[in-house]
C-alpha cells in the first residue's frame, strides 16, 4: 500500500505559563492547534492561520531565523520540531504487518499569546473543547501522549525565556 504524506503545521500556543490543547473530536487525543499547509502557503503562515481559525487567538511565532539570505533567499522561522505522524494505521501500530496509509510531515512551532480567551471560527471545535495546561499538569496528567506533554512543557519554558 502506498503511503500518502501531507505537510502540516502545529503550534503550541502559550499564554500566562500554560499551553492550549483541545480534545480532538476524531482522534480522541489532546492536541494543539494545527493542520495542513495549503497550496501557496508557507508553514509558519499555516501555523498562524490554524491558530486563528481553531482558537481565535492572535499569536506570535517564537522561533529562530537564520541570518543567511540573499535577494532571492529569505530565511523563514525555524520549527522547533520536525515530526512524522501516522494518521491512518491499519492493524496494530508498530506491528510488522501494520499498514500506514496517511502520514503528516509536521513542522511544530511555539507561539506566544497575550490572552487565553478561546473563540474558534465557525465550523471549528467549540471553545469548551479547549483547556489551558501548565507544565506541572502536562507532566502529571496521564491524559496526554508523551510527545504532547514534553513539547508542551518545552514550549512553556521557551516562550517564557524569549519573551521576558
Amino acid at each position: 500500500m502506498e503511503t500518502t504524506r501531507h505537510f502540516t503545521a502545529t503550534t503550541y500556543v502559550v499564554a500566562d505559563g500554560a499551553v492550549a490543547l483541545h480534545l480532538h473530536d476524531r482522534t480522541g487525543k489532546w492536541l494543539p492547534p494545527g493542520g495542513h499547509v495549503d497550496r501557496g502557503e508557507l508553514p509558519h503562515e499555516a501555523a498562524l492561520r490554524e491558530i486563528e481559525e481553531e482558537t481565535g487567538l492572535e499569536a506570535t511565532i517564537v522561533a529562530e531565523r537564520d541570518e543567511i539570505g540573499s535577494p532571492t533567499v529569505e530565511p523563514l522561522p525555524q520549527p522547533q520540531h520536525f515530526q512524522l505522524a501516522d494518521v491512518n494505521v491499519h492493524g496494530e501500530p508498530g506491528a510488522p504487518d501494520a499498514d500506514v496509509s496517511h502520514q503528516h510531515v509536521d513542522l511544530v512551532y511555539y507561539a506566544a499569546a497575550e490572552e487565553r480567551a478561546i473563540d474558534p471560527a465557525d465550523g471549528e471545535e467549540p471553545a469548551d473543547a479547549w483547556e489551558w495546561f501548565d507544565a506541572d499538569e502536562l507532566a502529571d496528567d496521564g491524559r496526554f501522549d508523551e510527545d504532547v506533554a514534553e513539547i508542551g512543557q518545552r514550549a512553556i519554558r521557551t516562550v517564557a525565556e524569549r519573551t521576558d
